[in-house]
């Protein structure tokens, strides 16, 4: 990775649906150790718009694990309540749709009330083929989620850390991507690009899972004139597999660090076994040794 890189500000962005995995920590602490080499500000911003999953004991674990763990951030919540007030994305509400009215005015977007089981009649993939886009069905109307009008071949470009710039274009599966969910609630790829571009992130560092968001992101930050966001710079790293070979998830919850805790493992004891999982030949105690064996 380039030496002289420098940032203004990153993120580490859990979704508290469930306690914290291995996974989740491999990301914060990669997050961190890359804002400390280049110089950029670390903001928690805690992704709670799912609200019939979000619960308050794992928005509690959020800041847990981090104290356990000492993975330092700069700006952000420091307590449940601090969440709550200032920090809950419900607390950015009027942002989510001052950006969709936007979309809408633009012409950008069309109501959809198309169930899951249709979609996958009409594509044994589950692509959405744009069925409601002919039938111009009112923006407001009951059980109708948004969708975007993609252009599929529309050239775009995600800048990584080397500094080049990767000539990308939506894959299939994000035809006509949903912005605005049918509770009325925006999706999560037009509040993440959104809170990014409110914050001034300029460095956003992700698992490999995610690069089809952050093409679809980019294809949103230029419908909304983001241009601070189309420069970011991302690193998408690579994930955690378990024995299995499949991706760790909150509903493993072997592999959550509360689990692990409860087991009377320690700090060092979770960074090793993180270290393990990510082929590492040199055994690592905290963050920082965490980052360094991962090139950072």
């Amino acid at each position: 990775m380039n030496a002289e890189l420098r940032f203004q500000r990153t993120r580490i962005a859990p979704t508290p649906s469930g306690y914290l995995h291995l996974g989740n920590v491999l990301s914060m602490a990669l997050t961190v150790a890359l804002a400390r080499r280049s110089g950029a500000r670390v903001l928690l911003r805690i992704d709670d718009l799912d609200q019939q999953r979000i619960k308050r004991p794992f928005v509690a674990d959020v800041f847990a694990t981090l104290d356990y763990l000492d993975i330092p951030y700069d700006e952000g919540p420091r307590d449940y309540g601090e969440y709550v007030s200032v920090y809950s994305q419900l607390c950015r509400m009027e942002l989510y749709r001052e950006a969709l009215a936007e979309l809408r005015d633009g012409g950008n977007v069309f109501a959809c009330s198309c169930s899951r089981s249709a979609i996958l009649q009409a594509d044994p993939q589950g692509v959405y083929t744009g069925a409601c886009r002919s039938r111009r069905l009112p923006m407001e109307a009951p059980d109708t989620c948004w969708r975007l009008t993609t252009d599929m071949s529309k050239n775009l470009a995600v800048k990584h850390l080397d500094g080049d710039a990767q000539a990308v274009v939506l894959p299939r599966d994000l035809s006509f991507f949903v912005v605005r969910k049918k509770d009325g609630f925006p999706a999560y790829q037009l509040a993440s690009v959104v809170d990014d571009h409110h914050f001034g992130v300029d460095l956003i560092v992700r698992g490999n899972d995610l690069w089809p968001s952050t093409i679809a992101q980019q294809y949103l930050a230029g419908l909304l004139g983001y241009a601070d966001f189309r420069a970011a710079t991302f690193w998408h790293h690579p994930l955690l597999i378990d024995p299995s070979g499949r991706k760790l998830s909150k509903s493993a919850g072997a592999t959550s660090v509360y689990y692990l805790r409860g087991q009377g493992k320690t700090r060092q004891d979770i960074f090793r076994l993180i270290g393990n999982m990510a082929g590492l030949e040199t055994p690592v105690n905290n963050w920082e040794e965490l980052g360094a064996a991962m090139g950072i």
